[in-house]
């Protein structure tokens, strides 16, 4: 049963719609100001507070992109929790993901690399694949172990994440310890059952994702592996911890990831947030699901990583 901080704070997030005075849910459709929609999400970051004690933050340009390492105090050095943030490849940056990373390298005291990869529409796929593989490959060349590694990922990160690991198989390059991927995109042809029965009780607006993956793909088959990572060949990746919320048009895409990765093998676990919206792990320590949700996602990467 969803405790009643849960369910208060979800529904709020739900309902943010009747703050701005609007009585129903914003849909999006081709119009839709991308650039708008941007700044909201730059503006909804502040909703996650300051930075936790301890941490600083450190600016870099890695292959001509802008990146941070989020280090709290007594990390391991050799340690790495590199993170591709979500935002529907539309939007997304250091800024508005700060506060969310560093709340995860503090939970996992490790340090954590960050990084903004190009955006659609102005720059639809290939290119955020391209430059999270560009920023990967670096890290390996100033001498992290990739045992040393965690790939991590929310929603578009998530899917991201996932699509990098095919990319990382087809190049030949040695994969990560591990995976963790929070409400993954992994299938922009939007075939899942939850883009219909999830739609209006989503936190996104109503066709968001279909706007979103029309910016990306383009002309593109959507179920290009590298786009869609649902659709690839998932034998032999490394292991991969999977948390998608029920009540999310998403929920679809992280669950049959799963169920065709663990066909095929893959060391893969899948939680199931029960009536929990997207990315509900990235609210902890908000309400009780989230904080166990996280915990969970903690104990994956420390796993992992220190044992």
């Amino acid at each position: 049963m969803t405790s009643l901080k849960g369910k208060i704070i979800t529904s709020l997030i739900r309902k943010r719609h009747l703050f701005k005075g609007k009585l129903r849910k914003p849909k999006f459709d081709m119009n839709t100001s991308i650039i708008a929609f941007r700044e909201e999400c730059e503006e909804g970051a502040t909703m996650f507070g300051k930075l936790p004690k301890g941490i600083t933050v450190e600016q870099d340009i890695i292959e001509s992109i802008k990146c941070e390492w989020v280090q709290p105090q007594n990390h391991m050095e050799e340690k790495l929790i590199f993170y591709i943030h979500g935002g529907g490849y539309v939007s997304g940056s250091l800024n508005d993901h700060r506060s969310v990373v560093a709340k995860i390298a503090a939970l996992t005291n490790t340090k954590l690399l960050h990084f903004e990869y190009r955006l659609a529409p102005e720059f639809p796929f290939p290119h955020a694949l391209d430059d999270s593989l560009k920023v990967y490959k670096s890290v390996l060349e100033k001498g992290y172990k990739t045992e040393n590694i965690i790939i991590m990922g929310e929603s578009a990160g998530g899917g991201l994440a996932l699509a990098l690991l095919l990319k990382l198989k087809e190049e030949n390059i040695q994969f990560p310890k591990a995976a963790v991927a929070i409400s993954p995109w992994t299938d922009l042809s939007l075939s899942g059952e939850s883009y219909k029965t999830k739609n209006k009780v989503s936190v996104a607006p109503l066709d968001s994702w279909v706007v979103f993956s029309n910016y990306y793909v383009g002309k593109i088959d959507p179920k290009n592996p590298l786009i869609s990572p649902l659709f690839g060949d998932l034998k032999n990746l490394p292991p991969i911890f999977i948390n998608s919320g029920e009540a999310d048009e998403l929920f679809d895409d992280g669950k049959s990831f799963y169920e065709k990765a663990k066909k095929a093998g893959v060391d893969i676990q899948f939680r199931e947030g029960k009536d929990m919206m997207h990315c509900y792990p990235l609210l902890s320590p908000m309400f009780k699901e989230a904080t166990e949700a996280m915990n969970e996602i903690v104990e994956f990467i420390t796993t992992h990583l220190y044992n």
